[in-house]
């Protein structure tokens, strides 16, 4: 085949066809816009550059379609080319984000950010967070002063990344009906803490890092951060260099599944190849914000909107999550 025909079926299948064609079910939870996750059994697949990409979150595998027909199946790049090229014509399920080309052009992503208002009282991301995501107000209320929350549309929130130097690179977004990163932006590690500190609490998403934060009381000498729901290589070298810290302790915080013990796997070679310390420590149910649901409903004396630091040691304590993170 032609180097032109080969960029023509290229350019006319895409990564979705052939996992919809192969039986993969989309998982509309777990998929945004820009990164839309497959599953089959136990293995997944996400599909990202615009259905041009894709990788595989639980091994090194990725590419482009030629590679995923190899990846599903096909023995050699001809019988890919041949399984790619049969699919032509076949169209898939269109997601429920899709939508026409945006008319305006975006602004940056460091005026996007500033145009929108900090979360207070009231505000719908401060109830999302605190009602619905039961997060205690004074872990909300240290990350709006650390600069990390906004307020998203519809009541949503976003939860920055940004370099070590404190520039902004995106954030997640993430609200009541919709999950997502920023369009343009990109991700290294949403930052709960101190910068300086030698225990570095890693999870897969903002509010996971901020619900640990609030099961701990926001230790004083721990970092909480996420990757924002996938392993970039900004994000790997982001913890790499963290773990150089003096007396450096990495935790996997990661969520209780095949994935999460993937990515702690992960962790546990960074912390051996840097010298630091390291612990895994897994939430009882799928993430940490679920345990910490399940922690209110066990304390409903617990007020929800206004829980101290104080508060929330006592709260910590007197909860069946007392073991800490770096015991566990």
């Amino acid at each position: 085949m032609e180097k032109k025909e080969i960029e023509e079926l290229r350019d006319r299948v895409g990564c979705a066809a052939l996992l919809q064609h192969d039986g993969w079910k989309l998982d509309l939870k777990e998929s945004t816009r820009r990164a839309i996750k497959y599953r089959r059994n136990a293995s997944i697949v996400i599909v990202i550059h615009g259905d041009r990409g894709w990788f595989d979150p639980l091994s090194p595998a990725k590419g482009d379609v030629f590679d995923l027909a190899q990846h599903l199946g096909a023995q050699g790049f001809a019988q890919a080319c041949d399984h790619v090229a049969s699919l032509i014509g076949f169209v898939p399920s269109p997601q429920p984000w899709q939508r026409d080309n945006r008319v305006s052009p975006l602004r940056s992503i460091a005026e996007r950010w500033m145009y929108r208002r900090l979360p207070g009282d009231d505000s719908p991301a401060w109830s999302y967070l605190t009602i619905t995501r039961r997060l205690p107000a004074a872990i909300v209320a240290a990350c709006v002063g650390q600069a990390v929350l906004r307020e998203g549309p519809r009541g949503s929130i976003w939860a920055a990344h940004r370099r070590d130097d404190g520039e902004l690179l995106g954030w997640e977004e993430r609200g009541p009906q919709w999950r997502g990163f920023a369009t343009g932006g990109s991700k290294e590690l949403f930052r709960l803490g101190p910068s300086a500190a030698s225990r570095i609490c890693i999870t897969e998403a903002a509010i996971d890092a901020m619900s640990v934060a609030a099961i701990e009381a926001l230790r004083a000498d721990t970092l909480y951060v996420s990757t924002g729901g996938g392993w970039a290589p900004a994000s790997e070298n982001a913890i790499r260099r963290l773990a150089t810290h003096t007396n450096a302790q990495l935790v996997a915080a990661t969520d209780n599944n095949r994935q999460g013990d993937v990515y702690a796997d992960r962790i546990q070679r960074i912390a051996a190849e840097t010298g630091a310390a390291y612990a895994r420590s897994r939430p009882r149910a799928g993430d940490w914000n679920d345990d910490l649901i399940t922690l209110f409903k066990r304390m409903p004396q617990a007020p929800i909107t206004a829980v101290g630091r104080l508060a929330a040691a006592r709260f910590a304590r007197r909860s069946i999550y007392c073991n800490r993170l770096g015991r566990q």
